[in-house]
Parts: structure tokens; C-alpha cells; sequence
């Protein structure tokens, strides 16, 4: 550390230039004995980047800083504040080009700024590019979790959980005997099922109602459907292709004009048909027109006239239109349903006294489990560890629980959302905080999966890498008893294909290239985690998974690439800008950028159709005949949906905003008691 009374001397370093954009920066330490000195310090840099950037005279350059409060490893004089600050210019290639400082001189310095009148204690760390030695680590700063500890104080009451649990046999009987009554009309039992769907019940009469619908299939006859009205055709159409039958989109052809083509007028009156019209297109596979062209219909409309409704015609207008039931996580949108759609559910006694009870005994269970991995994340302390990484508990258990919400994968849900965490610390130790050499370190060791390789790896990520070795060995032991270790095998292997996925990133942004689409699709699918997070759900739902089936997800099908490829780039469209100002690796929108020479705005409009592509090869992967169980593809399914949830709108797991928060809220905080 050296004292100056003349301010701070800045020099930037370009490093190799990004095909698409360049991002560089300067990280200074400052050691500052007041606030006043802290002010003063900001309006130097401020004046000195005003200054700078006049002169390039180039519009599409850009500088920012960042400036925050740094903890240190070493104590600092009494009365004495250290924060950091983080410089950056970036542009595209033909400013670069253009500017003074071009490819083949890329060095350009920023000096003699405006001195700092009072005496400030300062100390420099220079960026690592091609032309330094020391390495700047990529700090994200990530903000932290807004619940703290409030998910420790839980104390289930297992009295009043079982007492729930025999209160709902007698209507869940009730029920069971309205699902299977041969004298109730074909369309009413197919609106009663709509309502167990929705209210998140099937696994509890799965049985019952596939009978059903397979006799209603087998009767099925399009002259039947020509007098329906919109609605109730909508209702039987969901119904249908959510249990997985493939009705015919056929039935929608009514609402055409056959001369013109288009749909007939009269339906835009019809609010609660095109309401339903809108779910029915979410469950398209390619190939069916009508429903796309529904989808961008009734959007359109209802968009137009939802401000004009009123009561729960307008709730659950503006529900859809958030969010389709089908793109969302199902225990949010059973609740949704039961509060937006209280008509329908109040049809049958047994079915709202069912879904009140069902609700309090699921909530009671799951704040028992976010209570268990939030003590588990205390005592392993990586937060003390790794103090660098998100803070993300309860986001986490909530990704899980959208996978399978189900009583009987409780143990499932635990295990999956400590796996899960395991990869959180992972990421952001390899994209927040490691260089470019303790990732090749870290990476190697992972795939030796030994205790002798903590030697070789940073003092600070050992800690992680010695519970993450004891937690999947006690997984494996456990399962071996049971004969199911090759799952926990299977867990083990795919977070060592993440690892190696992310130092291939980390490479591509410590030599500034950017991969082709292609070559970037085919590392991205497998940092998307979502192979990882299915075999990982596994480990804990016990036998319902055989060697065939296992198989199955080895050979990687279409089914399970298509979510990979929505989280991969509905992740990517929505951080993309965040990346490129942290100077992180190229995402899908800079590669296709590169790749086909196309806009940032083309590009990210061909990224959404693959993504609906994806969804439509999801729900064709979900009808029958399928080539696995249900029990095994509905994590697939519902992966897809809760990347939607975090993501549709923003990054809602690094930044946990208004969607974030009112799940979480709705779920875990305080009481949903019926």
C-alpha cells in the first residue's frame, strides 16, 4: 500500500478482442480513512471517465463502475474502510477498429486525474489480461437472500400432519366415487377431472381416471364435438392431452372460416373460450398450425380486453396471460386455481374439502423440509467458506419442489436440493470467483473424485470439495443396501460432466473466443444441469425406475435434450446482457450472433421459436404411447415449467425478484391454513 496526494493514475488493458463486443476492467482497492475521502474518490473517477470517453468520440463505447464495500483477510488500521472498485469499457468490434486504440495496439491509459485533496491510503491491483501477471478474480457480487434464517424456526407438529391425513380419506372417497360414476354426463366428468388436474389431485386417483379417459378416448367421435361451445370443448381438449391422449386438434377447425381461413369473429366475444383456447394451444407438437395460430390469436385478444373485465373472469384472464397453467409450477398454479376459479371448485363438496385439507397437510410437510436443508446449509457453512456464492436455500428447494411436489418424495426432495446446492456452490466458484488455473485444478480433481486431490486444489474451495465427496459416498452406501447405488453413480458422473463443461467456458473466456452455435449448443446442453438435476431427482424416489428406464435417459432422447435446450437458452436470453458487462463468456445470443450474422434482436427472436419448439417436443414426448413412465418424465416436464418460473421474466434465481418472492411467500411463509 502507498500513500498519494496527487489521486489515483487508472491504466486499462485490452484483452484479446471478442468478436462481438469487448468488455475490459480495472479492479482498485481503496483504502480510505472517511467517508468524506470515499465521496471525494467518487467524483475523481466520474470526472476522469466523463473526460476520457469526450475524447474517444466514438458513441458506442461504453465505461461503467461498479463500487462496493470489500471484505478483507487481513485487518486494516482502526477506523479504516476498504472498497473496491471495478472500471469497465466495452464495445463492438468496428468501434474497437475505429477508435485510437486498435487490435495492434492495445494498450490505452487514463492518467492524470484530478488530484484528491485529502490524504487517502491506496493500493492497486492491475486486471489480468495478455499483458499482466496478476489475476483479478470475476466477482459477481451476488445480492444476498432476503430470508436469513426465518426457515430454521419451523417446528412441525406431527400430530396435527397426521390428523390432516386421515381427514382426507372420507372426501377423498366421496371423490373417488364421482370420478368413476357411470351415470354422470361424459362433459361434466371431463370438467370434474379439469378440477382434480388443476387442483393438483390426479396422483391420488391416477388410476380412475385414466379408466376413464380411456373409454371416453376410445368413444371418441369429431361429430360429437361440432355443438360444443368453445369453452367446454377447451375444457375436454386440456383434459385430454395433459393425461396424455392425443385428441385431435381437429376439433377446433369449427371456429375457421372456411372460405377465409381465419378464426370467425364471433368468438372474440367469447372471453371464457378464448380463455381456454389460449391453454389448449400451450399443449401443441409440431406440426398442428390451428394451435399456433390460436396461440397468437387469443393472446392478442384477450390482451386487448382484459382491463375491460371485472371479478374472477379478470384474475383469471390476467393468471394466464402471466403465465399459461401449463408453462407453471403446479402447487403455485393449484393454488391459483382454487382462489381464482372458486365456482368450479365449490361444484363438488368433497373436491373443495379435499383440496383445503390436501393444501394444509402439504404445506406442514414441505416447510419441514426447507427447515431440514436450510439447517444442513448452516452447518456445512458455505457461506463462511465460500462467501462468494448465492445465497439461494429456499429458491433452491423451490426449483425442486416444482419437479415433484408429491408426499410420497419428501426423502427425494431433501437429497435432490442438497445435490442441487452442491452445483450452486460449483457454478459460481467456476463464473464468480475462481481463476482460470484453480478451475483446471478444481476440475481435475472432481473428476478424480479422491480424497488425495484436496492437495492440490485452493485452500478455500476444500471444505466444498470434502462434503461434497462424504455426502454422495454415504448416498452411495445407503442405496447400495437397496441395490440403487448405479443412481447415485449416475448423479456423480453427470456433475462431472458439469465441471468439465464449465472449465470448457472458463477457457473460451480466459482466450476471448466465441464459440460457433453449434459447438456452443453442444457444451451449453450440458451446462444447463438439466441431466444432472433428473439423475440427481432420482436418487430418492426409490424403486420406480428399472435398468431399461435408467437406459433410457443414458441414450439422452429428444425428450430430454428439448428441456435442456429451454434452459440453456431462456437462461442465456435472459442474462446475456449481464455477462457481456462482467466481461463473462459468450452466451447463445453472442454465438448465434457470430455464427449467422444476423442482429442482436433476430437473434434472440430464432433462440424463443427453438425454445417453443422445445416445449412442443415435451408434450409430444408426454402423450401415449410413451416410451417410459410418467413417474419419470414428469421431472422432465416440470423442469421446463420452472425454468419458465424463474426465468420468463428476469434471472429470478440470482436476482430473486417479485415472482421469486411471492412463491415463496405464498408456500412458506406464515400460514395458508384453509
Amino acid at each position: 500500500m502507498t500513500k498519494s496526494d496527487r489521486g489515483l493514475e487508472i491504466g486499462l488493458s485490452l484483452p484479446k478482442v471478442y468478436p462481438l463486443y469487448v468488455s475490459i476492467s480495472l479492479t482498485q482497492l481503496l483504502f480510505l480513512r472517511s467517508t468524506r475521502q470515499f465521496h471525494e474518490a467518487i467524483n475523481v473517477l466520474l470526472k476522469s471517465l466523463t473526460d476520457f470517453q469526450s475524447k474517444i468520440q466514438h458513441s458506442d463505447l461504453r465505461f461503467s463502475f461498479l463500487l462496493y464495500q470489500r471484505p478483507l483477510s487481513y485487518s486494516l488500521p482502526t477506523k479504516m474502510h476498504c472498497m473496491e472498485v471495478s472500471i469497465r469499457c466495452f464495445g463492438n468490434p468496428q468501434t474497437i477498429k475505429q477508435s485510437p486504440f486498435k487490435r495492434n495496439k492495445p494498450q490505452f491509459h487514463l492518467k492524470k486525474m484530478a488530484a484528491v485533496k485529502t490524504n487517502a491510503t491506496m493500493t492497486t491491483i492491475q486486471a489480468k489480461t495478455n499483458t499482466t501477471a496478476e489475476q483479478v478474480r470475476p466477482l459477481a457480487r451476488f445480492p444476498p437472500s432476503r430470508w436469513g434464517d426465518r426457515f430454521l424456526s419451523f417446528t412441525l407438529d406431527n400430530s396435527e400432519l397426521e390428523g390432516y391425513a386421515r381427514a382426507m380419506e372420507e372426501p377423498k372417497e366421496d371423490l373417488r366415487r364421482l370420478i368413476t360414476d357411470a351415470t354422470m354426463e361424459s362433459n361434466k366428468k371431463l370438467s370434474l377431472i379439469y378440477s382434480v388436474h388443476r387442483l393438483g389431485l390426479t396422483y391420488l386417483f391416477l388410476q380412475e381416471i385414466e379408466a376413464q379417459l380411456d373409454k371416453l378416448f376410445e368413444e371418441f367421435n369429431l361429430q360429437d364435438y361440432a355443438d360444443l361451445d368453445l369453452y367446454t370443448l377447451s375444457i375436454n381438449f386440456q383434459v385430454f392431452r395433459h393425461l396424455g391422449y392425443k385428441l385431435p386438434c381437429d376439433v377446433f377447425n369449427k371456429i375457421k372460416d372456411s372460405s377465409s381461413g381465419a378464426f370467425k369473429e364471433g368468438i372474440a366475444t367469447d372471453v371464457k373460450g378464448m380463455l381456454g383456447l389460449y391453454e389448449c394451444a400451450q399443449l401443441s407438437v409440431r406440426g398442428e398450425s390451428i394451435l399456433d395460430e390460436a396461440a397468437a390469436f387469443t393472446e392478442a385478444k384477450l390482451k386487448s380486453v382484459v382491463n375491460t373485465l371485472e371479478g374472477n373472469l379478470a384474475k383469471q384472464v390476467i393468471q394466464s396471460l402471466r403465465r399459461p397453467f401449463h408453462h407453471g409450477m403446479t402447487l403455485v398454479e393449484a393454488m391459483l386455481y382454487f382462489s381464482n376459479y372458486d365456482e368450479d371448485c365449490s361444484k363438488h363438496k368433497s373436491l373443495l374439502k379435499l383440496a383445503k385439507l390436501h393444501f394444509n397437510y402439504l404445506e406442514l410437510q414441505q416447510k419441514e423440509e426447507l427447515r431440514i436443508v436450510s439447517k444442513w446449509w448452516k452447518d456445512m457453512r458455505f457461506q463462511e467458506t465460500t462467501p462468494y456464492i448465492r445465497d439461494r436455500v429456499p429458491e433452491t428447494y423451490l426449483w425442486i419442489l416444482g419437479l415433484y411436489f408429491e408426499p410420497r418424495y419428501s426423502l427425494a426432495r431433501i437429497i435432490a436440493t442438497k445435490i442441487a446446492l452442491f452445483l450452486v456452490v460449483l457454478d459460481d466458484t467456476y463464473d464468480a470467483y475462481a481463476t482460470i488455473e484453480e478451475i483446471r485444478l478444481l476440475t481435475d480433481a472432481i473428476n478424480r473424485w479422491d480424497m488425495s486431490a484436496m492437495e492440490q486444489i485452493p485452500e478455500y474451495i476444500r471444505p466444498f470439495y470434502k462434503i461434497l465427496l462424504d455426502e454422495y459416498a454415504e448416498l452411495e452406501k445407503q442405496l447400495a443396501i437397496e441395490g440403487r447405488a448405479n443412481i447415485v453413480i449416475a448423479s456423480k458422473e453427470a456433475f462431472q460432466d458439469i465441471a468439465r463443461g464449465y472449465l470448457e467456458e472458463a477457457e473460451w473466456t480466459n482466450s476471448g473466443y466465441v464459440a460457433s452455435f453449434p459447438e456452443y449448443m453442444k457444451n451449453g446442453l450440458i451446462t444447463s444441469a438439466v441431466n444432472f438435476f433428473f439423475k440427481s431427482a432420482l436418487v430418492g424416489m426409490g424403486e420406480i425406475i428399472s435398468e431399461n428406464e435408467l437406459a433410457w435417459y443414458k441414450s439422452h432422447p429428444k425428450t430430454l435434450q428439448a428441456p435442456e435446450l429451454i434452459t440453456r437458452l431462456q437462461d442465456d436470453v435472459m442474462t446475456y446482457q449481464f455477462e457481456r458487462e462482467r466481461g463473462q463468456s459468450a452466451t447463445s445470443v453472442d454465438a448465434y450472433i457470430k455464427t449467422y450474422g444476423v442482429s442482436e434482436k433476430e437473434a434472440i427472436y430464432e433462440l424463443k421459436i427453438m425454445i417453443e419448439n422445445a416445449w412442443k417436443d415435451i408434450n409430444e414426448g408426454c402423450l401415449k404411447p410413451r416410451e417410459v413412465s410418467m413417474d419419470l418424465l414428469a421431472p422432465i416436464l416440470n423442469v421446463a415449467r420452472m425454468i419458465d418460473v424463474f426465468y420468463r421474466y428476469d434471472d429470478g434465481f440470482t436476482f430473486p425478484g417479485k415472482t421469486m418472492k411471492e412463491y415463496i411467500t405464498l408456500l412458506f411463509v406464515g400460514s395458508v391454513s384453509m
